[in-house]
C-alpha cells in the first residue's frame, strides 16, 4: 500500500514525526529485534519509515497469533495512550522507525491539527481493519482467509489497484500461517495451490506477487 494512502489530504506525518526534539527519536533495528515485549509499559508510539514490523501476540499456551504487519508510512504501538502492550513488536525485516514519548504524541495531537486528524483517521481504518479480519476469520475457510491475507499484505483487499501487485517483503509460510489460524502445512498446500492456478509467482527475490485473479477465491462458493 503507497505511504500516499494512508496520509489525509496531503497532509505528510514525517512533518511532526521528525525523529529529532523533544520525545522523539529515530531507531534502527536489524531483522528478528525486538522493538518492545507484550506486557511491557507502553510509553511511546511508533512510526515506521523504512522497514517492515511485525505485531504478534503470545496466547498462555505459547502460541503465536500474528495480529497485523506494518509498513512505510504506519504507525504502531498506538496504546501507549490507553496503557500496556497486549502484543509485541518485532523487526521483520531491518527497518528504521520514529519513536514519539506518549507525553510528546499527546502534546502533537493537541497542537497540530492536520496531524490529529491524519492520526485519528489512520486509527478507524485500523478499527474498521480489524473488524473486517474478525469477521474474515469466523466466517471463511482458511484457503480464503490465506487469499486474503496476501491481498492485504499487497495493499489491495478490496481489488482496486494495477496488477500484478509484489508484497514489499519476503513473508514466510510460518508467519502465514500465524497470521490466519492454520499450520504451515496447510498454507503450504494452498500457495502450491494458487500457484498452479497462476493466482500468485514468486520473484528471483522470493518475494510473492499478486494477480487480480486472486480474487477469484474471495467469491461465494
Amino acid at each position: 500500500m503507497a505511504k500516499d494512502k494512508r496520509r489525509n489530504g496531503n497532509f505528510d506525518p514525517t512533518r511532526v514525526l521528525t525523529g529529532s526534539g523533544a520525545g522523539q527519536s529515530r531507531l534502527s533495528f536489524p531483522p528478528n529485534s525486538v522493538i518492545y515485549a507484550q506486557g511491557s509499559h507502553a510509553d511511546a508510539m511508533f512510526y515506521v519509515e523504512s522497514g517492515h514490523v511485525k505485531i504478534s501476540n503470545i496466547s498462555p499456551s505459547g502460541k503465536e497469533a500474528v495480529i497485523a504487519i506494518r509498513e512505510p508510512g504506519e504507525f504502531f504501538g498506538t496504546r501507549c495512550l490507553v496503557g500496556k502492550r497486549h502484543a509485541s513488536a518485532t523487526a521483520l525485516t531491518a527497518c528504521s522507525v520514529v519513536r514519539v514519548t506518549t507525553p510528546t504524541l499527546i502534546r502533537l495531537l493537541r497542537e497540530e491539527p492536520d496531524f490529529a486528524v491524519t492520526f485519528a483517521t489512520y486509527l478507524v481504518q485500523r478499527s474498521v481493519g480489524d473488524q473486517d479480519n474478525l469477521v474474515d476469520h469466523l466466517t471463511n475457510p482458511a484457503e480464503k482467509r490465506l487469499a486474503r491475507a496476501l491481498l492485504r499484505l499487497a495493499g489491495d483487499a478490496n481489488g482496486e489497484s494495477g496488477y500484478p501487485l509484489t508484497i514489499p517483503t519476503p513473508i514466510n509460510q510460518g508467519i502465514l500461517a500465524n497470521m490466519i489460524g492454520t499450520t504451515r502445512p496447510r498454507v503450504s498446500v494452498f500457495m502450491n495451490k494458487f500457484k498452479r492456478q497462476g493466482f500468485i509467482e514468486y520473484d528471483r527475490k522470493g518475494r510473492v506477487n499478486v494477480r487480480k485473479s486472486l480474487h477469484n477465491t474471495l467469491s461465494p462458493n
